[in-house]
């Protein structure tokens, strides 16, 4: 599975970058907000530190200014994705920019036949949201698995970009089900690290070790 950071802030890219934990990044208008920086601007530092796809979403809302900002976006970088919604007008502007040849990742899908409809636009990535799901009561993971299903019976060759991960949980039951991408917050990448036992163990090594009062340097 391919870790993506969704994440504008390019200190918390260039940390996760530098211990590998980057195959690419997204980006939405909440985030660039929560930057405070232009997002032309800021999508171009991001992509100079991240060789992998560096998803930028459109903000228009009809298919014929969603294609024209979709290929500015797309001169910042070779590796940008360009992002646009799961609606009809967002299913004809990914049919424009693929068959272009730009990456487009489809974005708020909360069902399978939205899915169907991403591969068959030519979406490279589609993005099911897990956690608004479950948010209302649903199974966002369940969604996954129908994605995957549906994707291997058919042959797509989109990839499932499974995003609004809130927990490690999401991030295990996604590589388990086979999603090929998960995207998540830095906060979230970083508590995959974390479990009580080994907290634990090292804090039980560290009393020891300070007992036999000894120093490897």
């Amino acid at each position: 599975m391919r870790f993506f950071v969704d994440t504008a802030d390019v200190a918390a890219i260039a940390e996760l970058n530098d211990l590998g934990m980057v195959d690419g990044v997204t980006t939405n208008p909440s985030l660039i907000l929560k930057s405070g920086r232009n997002i032309l601007e800021v999508t171009k530092e991001i992509c100079s530190i991240v060789s992998g796809p560096v998803s930028a979403e459109v903000v228009a809302l009809k298919a014929e200014d969603m294609i024209a900002e979709g290929r500015k976006l797309a001169e910042i970088a070779e590796n940008i994705a360009v992002k646009v919604p799961l609606t009809w007008d967002g299913l004809k502007t990914c049919k424009v920019l693929s068959d272009d040849g730009l990456m487009v990742n489809v974005t708020l899908c909360f069902s399978a036949n939205q899915a169907l409809l991403a591969a068959k636009a030519g979406a490279t990535f589609i993005s099911p949201f897990i956690g608004r799901l479950d948010d209302i009561n649903l199974d966002g993971l369940e969604l996954i698995s129908d994605i995957r299903q549906i994707y291997d019976n058919y042959g797509f060759d989109t990839q499932i970009l499974a995003a609004s991960i809130r927990t490690a949980n999401h991030v295990t039951q996604c590589a388990l089900i086979g999603a090929d991408v998960m995207t998540a917050p830095p906060s979230v990448i970083k508590a995959l690290a974390t479990h009580v036992l080994t907290e634990k163990g090292l804090d039980q090594f560290t009393k020891d070790w300070a007992q036999t009062g000894q120093k490897i340097i």
